[in-house]
């Protein structure tokens, strides 16, 4: 199984929420925006980030994803947004000019990318000097969290076990990301945890029915429909609260500079 991004079914699946405070406040911790004029958002899905980037006051954002499907959907979600374009193009091949943005994300990406050397060589290539890199994205560690009120993913691999390795067999390990990184030439390397509020629920019935349209979630397309509903079910046992639900994710976040 798993989510099919070029599926036109699965086109709006990463446009249907807006990125949150806490995440903005990161960035903005991370990252000198006023020194920031272009913006490179790799692997943009439905272009949520890309205009998080431009609501903070970064005033080009390139958007770049390897599905014309999703593409179509974040030109249609980011329409009042003039300062942000869309290329077709993938993290080892952008089709960018080089030298050309002061900043580069890549946001819940790299767990996609086997060949993290030739997705970072790109990214190098594509900053100007003294340009800052920021990948998010979860680590092995970060996948293994126990589920609770608030952070709603652990309750996934609690029931079904066999997403554990799934999970983890994806994603890459900080230190083989840092030091590739170093390999690649980039310098002041930095790792920081967030623990990022993904959205807000007004009640439980409405975590239930998100969780049911696999909305956003490309784990959740490990399943099959009876395992989603046993899943459903096991969520709906667990959370001790029905309203007010405010889900969280850990991530790790990897600054670089050129």
């Amino acid at each position: 199984m798993g989510i099919d991004f070029h599926n036109k079914k699965n086109q709006t699946t990463y446009t249907t929420r807006d990125a949150d405070m806490t995440w903005m406040g990161a960035i903005k911790k991370l990252v000198p925006i006023e020194n920031i004029s272009s913006a490179l958002d790799v692997g943009c899905g439905g272009g949520i980030y890309s205009k998080a980037l431009s609501e903070i006051g970064v005033g080009s954002v390139t958007a770049v994803d390897f599905s014309e499907a999703i593409l179509k959907s974040a030109r249609s979600n980011c329409s009042e947004y003039e300062n942000i374009i869309f290329k077709h193009g993938n993290a080892l091949e952008t089709g960018l000019d080089s030298e050309s943005y002061d900043l580069l994300l890549e946001r819940a990406l790299i767990h996609h990318i086997e060949d993290l050397r030739a997705c970072f060589k790109e990214g190098y290539r594509v900053l100007k000097n003294e340009g800052i890199y920021i990948m998010q994205d979860r680590t092995p560690e970060d996948c293994v969290l126990e589920g609770n009120d608030s952070h709603i993913r652990g309750y996934f691999t609690e029931l079904f076990p066999k997403l554990i390795e799934k999970e983890t067999v994806r994603r890459h390990k900080s230190q083989i990301v840092t030091e590739t990184l170093k390999e690649i030439g980039f310098k002041e390397i930095q790792e920081v945890k967030l623990w990022e509020t993904r959205k807000v629920y007004e009640n439980k019935k409405q975590l239930l029915k998100d969780l049911s349209e696999r909305t956003g979630r490309s784990i959740l397309h490990e399943l099959n429909d009876n395992e989603l509903k046993l899943l459903i079910k096991h969520i709906d046992a667990s959370i001790s609260i029905d309203k007010d639900i405010v889900e969280k994710d850990r991530w790790t976040i990897w600054k670089a500079v050129k």
